[in-house]
């Protein structure tokens, strides 16, 4: 009987042992879970913050997507609005990381834009203007457009004054360079040189407040930044503006005449094609794509005045229409003849 105790207490003995080691090892990584848990929610709550205490982008303005609207009812440059969309995405969500306490990129606004003449590197700019205005990024939003003769001086220590005093007044919007590449294309003795320091001072002493728009033919900008190792560095965005279609081109024609209050007939429409096809075919180099199809519509509308002045009756139809007649088929520098028929 006794040693039937004994080793009924023995087992339960290590029975015991084994259930209060195993009551232990549980009670441990219970509790070692809870202390992770309470590890990440703090990890967690210390990201998120209160969210009772949401921090809204006040800095938008009303007009915000008005602006974008603007640039989205632009002709053609697809890649163009979507980089310009992205970057003013990722530059409102900087600013918010930075209210918020997180780690933000430094934010970086200067651009170079690169393509033919014609392609909309202006209007694109002008636009800029307004959206950085209406996120918070510029005071004004005012564009100030200016080329070599406006930033380079006559003597030394002219040259830095001048751009400067271009600086200044851009300070609030953009400051567009059309041509910037010329800056470059005097030599060690040229005063475009000091244009460029100037300029790279600025990007980086007004860079909270200023955009420098670089632009101009793609070749020659990826020379000219290569002048500068500052210049290179400060550029935040590089776009590239293809030549438009033909397709594109007319439709932009037909935008320009309808905001002149004219129309094309028909005839006149599909004339009007065959123009800018052989123009932009046979002239490459000097194609201006929509600076061309704008001469050629002011062109139009002084022909088609001299066309109807001498009617004894003129009606409002006859004010408002473009026919085939009235369209060019040459352009100076850019001399093309074509067939002038309703065809």
């Amino acid at each position: 009987m006794y040693i039937q105790s004994k080793q009924n207490n023995y087992y339960n003995s290590r029975e015991n042992k084994a259930k209060k080691k195993k009551f232990q090892e549980k009670n441990g990584k219970d509790k070692k879970l809870t202390k992770n848990n309470e590890t990440k929610n703090s990890i967690i709550s210390m990201l998120t913050g209160n969210n009772d205490n949401i921090i809204e982008d006040s800095n938008i303005k009303d007009n915000f997507e008005e602006s974008i609207s603007e640039l989205d009812r632009l002709i053609g440059l697809k890649e163009v609005k979507e980089l310009v969309k992205d970057y003013t995405a990722y530059v409102r969500i900087q600013n918010l990381r930075r209210r918020y306490g997180l780690k933000n990129r430094k934010i970086v606004k200067h651009m170079v834009f690169k393509g033919n003449p014609g392609t909309g590197k202006t209007t694109v700019a002008r636009i800029l203007a307004k959206i950085f205005n209406n996120i918070g990024f510029l005071d004004k939003g005012h564009f100030i457009e200016v080329e070599r003769a406006d930033l380079v001086g006559e003597y030394i220590g002219h040259t830095a004054q001048q751009t400067k005093k271009k600086i200044k007044e851009a300070l609030g919007g953009v400051l567009f360079i059309d041509e910037a590449y010329s800056l470059a294309r005097g030599g060690e003795r040229d005063f475009g040189k000091e244009s460029i320091d100037a300029l790279v001072k600025g990007m980086e002493d007004y860079k909270d407040n200023l955009i420098i728009i670089l632009a101009g033919y793609s070749n020659e900008m990826d020379y000219f930044l290569e002048t500068n190792p500052g210049l290179r560095s400060r550029i935040a965005l590089h776009l590239d503006f293809p030549d438009y279609s033909v397709d594109e081109l007319i439709n932009i024609a037909k935008l320009m005449v309808e905001e002149r209050e004219y129309i094309l007939s028909e005839g006149g429409e599909k004339y009007l094609y065959r123009v800018i096809a052989r123009l932009k075919a046979t002239n490459t180099k000097n194609f201006g794509n929509a600076r061309t199809v704008r001469n050629l519509i002011e062109k139009s509308i002084r022909n088609q005045a001299r066309r109807i002045i001498s009617k004894k009756i003129i009606s409002r139809v006859d004010l408002i229409t473009i026919k085939h007649h009235d369209i060019p088929s040459e352009l100076k520098n850019q001399s093309v003849r074509i067939k002038n028929s309703n065809a």
